[in-house]
């Protein structure tokens, strides 16, 4: 009996002692909800926020109330890795935003960077950047607005919430107007891209008034750093070709490079300062990787948001045999990449480069050329808005697939041959006032009568050693000549003159260096322009009716009767409506 009570009372005390336990647990489930509910809280903007201000009330500087989120957020991003530590290498002021160049990568997009603008009495001003994207495989770039009156230039960046950095020293901001921006080796040579040494636009300069100076390192503000200094061997507008450093062929390091210009006196100026930084070991090996075979023809452009038209234009002209696309993205923000992803995911070859230096179309082309020479026995110069058509293969019924291909391979072993030209037929709005659900090439089919300009199709190898170019061709050279076709046997549709919504975004900035910008009083009648329109975006009353003298739908007839779904009618990429 007596073993039993004890038993009774042993079994009371366990349940207690459970139900301590349980109600223990219970308690520290509550608090710790609590504590994250008041995170969250505090982590918002539901509470009030302290302002830094100046005397003069300029626009205040929101840090949280409390430092224990900064704290969370740096704990967050030491233990996840998902936030890399800030290191701006370069600032590049440009006349409607500044250009920040970061050593590390930062992922695309990247929504929670802000940039801190330091006032001249000390007061500090945070503004959200406009974007970030990835710059190179080390170097990512923030776009941030122009410093407001009274603030400085050398802006710093931070993420959003954490507290304000007091700044330690007043850092460069270079000059857009006077800087060297890109460089790519090629071969025994280096290609400096450079902006403030000449502007003779279409003309080649003496290149033994130019040096190219090599500084070790990653910082140009590093002065205890080794300089090396080599002859130029051509120039030409915006770019400088010279010997690349026996050193550093032997023993590749990171390194910037800069230009020297030397008057006809012989007196050097200081090198330009320069952003253009390389990584010769990474240059090296991909040059190794290289493959011998070649595609036989790839595409190169640079665009601005062009993202909704870009699916149309690979798909019908890697039907034509273009193998491999180098894409030059001058600053969109139209998720362009995601477009790319998705191309690439249906086994076309595209590359993304971004190319944030604006009013550089020459030099970009430049660039790509230099980098499509190992891969490509040709590469075509055009837009997104224009496309290659062959009236006799359609007439005559004849095949059109690999078309583009077939004749270009038709002159690879053509030594006497690089460049092939092609005239372009200009597309008015065919009188539409919304863009064509079935693509430019079905919906616009009213164009101008008489051809203009034309588009190259270009051997990378047979290009001069100075790259130099009219974005329509390039210069070739010497004993190589090009190849005119004839209108019946190709032709560019160039849909240039689209719906008002599309065309107005011209008025915004023209890529290429030596065309004026339309919302400048300057040379009205430049074929570049739209006749007649002057220098607003105000959209004519007859814009749909413009530019109409034929109507011409063979290209539409061609795409229906190849690209069409037999059930649906939809085009391939008229993917939005099929989902």
């Amino acid at each position: 009996m007596m073993e039993y009570e004890n038993g009774k009372k042993r079994k009371v005390r366990n349940r207690l002692q459970l139900k301590a336990q349980f109600m223990s647990l219970r308690y520290l489930t509550i608090c710790l909800c609590c504590f994250f509910v008041l995170l969250f809280f505090l982590s918002s903007d539901r509470i009030s926020t302290l302002s830094v201000r100046s005397d003069s009330l300029r626009p205040s500087l929101r840090v949280p109330a409390l430092s224990v989120l900064s704290s969370m957020d740096s704990i967050h991003r030491s233990f996840h890795g998902r936030f890399p530590p800030l290191r701006v290498e370069d600032r590049v002021q440009f006349p409607d935003h500044l250009l920040l160049i970061l050593s590390n990568r930062i992922g695309k997009g990247e929504k929670s960077l802000v940039c801190v603008y330091h006032g001249v009495k000390e007061e500090t001003l945070a503004l959200p950047s406009i974007s970030t994207d990835e710059f190179d495989e080390f170097r990512s770039i923030v776009r941030c607005p122009n410093a407001p009156s009274n603030y400085s230039s050398s802006v710093d960046l931070q993420f959003h919430g954490d507290l304000v950095k007091k700044k330690q020293k007043e850092s460069k901001v270079h000059n857009w107007a006077k800087v060297g921006y890109e460089a790519v080796i090629d071969g025994d040579t280096v290609v400096v891209f450079v902006k403030g040494l000449t502007r003779r636009p279409h003309k080649e300069s003496d290149p033994s008034y130019y040096k190219c100076q090599f500084k070790i390192g990653n910082s140009e503000e590093d002065e205890d750093v080794e300089v090396l200094v080599t002859q130029a061997v051509a120039a030409a507008q915006e770019v400088v070709r010279c010997v690349l450093p026996e050193s550093l062929k032997l023993n590749p390091e990171t390194f910037r490079v800069s230009v020297i210009h030397i008057d006809p006196r012989g007196r050097s100026t200081p090198a330009l300062p320069s952003v253009a930084r390389i990584n010769g070991l990474d240059s090296i090996e991909k040059m190794n990787k290289k493959s011998g075979i070649k595609h036989e023809l790839c595409v190169c452009t640079m665009l601005w948001n062009q993202a909704p038209f870009l699916r149309e234009w690979i798909m019908y002209h890697s039907w034509l045999g273009v193998e491999r696309w180098f894409i030059y993205d001058n600053n969109s923000d139209d998720d362009i990449q995601e477009e790319i992803d998705s191309l690439n995911s249906e086994s076309y070859n595209v590359s993304r480069h971004v190319w944030p230096w604006i009013k550089t179309q020459e030099a970009g082309f430049s660039h790509c050329a230099v980098r499509a020479k190992d891969e490509c026995n040709w590469v075509g110069f055009f837009d997104v808005d224009e496309f290659y058509y062959f009236p006799t293969h359609h007439s005559q019924g004849l095949p059109s697939k690999n078309a583009l291909s077939s004749l270009v391979s038709n002159y690879t072993s053509w030594d006497l041959v690089g460049e092939i030209r092609t005239e372009c037929h200009s597309y008015g709005p065919s009188g539409l006032t919304s863009v064509p659900s079935q693509g430019v090439t079905v919906g616009y089919t009213c164009r101008q009568a008489n051809p203009e300009r034309h588009k190259s199709i270009v051997r990378p190898e047979l290009l001069t050693s100075s790259l130099l170019n009219e974005v329509h061709h390039f210069q070739l050279r010497e004993g190589v000549g090009h190849m005119s076709l004839v209108e019946s046997v190709a032709v560019v549709n160039h849909y240039k003159y689209q719906v008002w919504d599309t065309f107005k975004a011209k008025f915004y900035r023209r890529v290429a260096t030596y065309v004026v910008d339309w919302q400048e009083n300057q040379n009205q009648g430049s074929k570049d322009r739209a006749p007649g329109l002057g220098t607003e975006a105000i959209e004519p009353p007859d814009w749909k009716r413009r530019f109409c003298e034929v109507w011409d739908t063979g290209l539409k007839d061609l795409v229906l009767s190849n690209f069409a779904d037999q059930v649906t009618g939809y085009l391939p990429w008229q993917r939005q409506q099929q989902e």
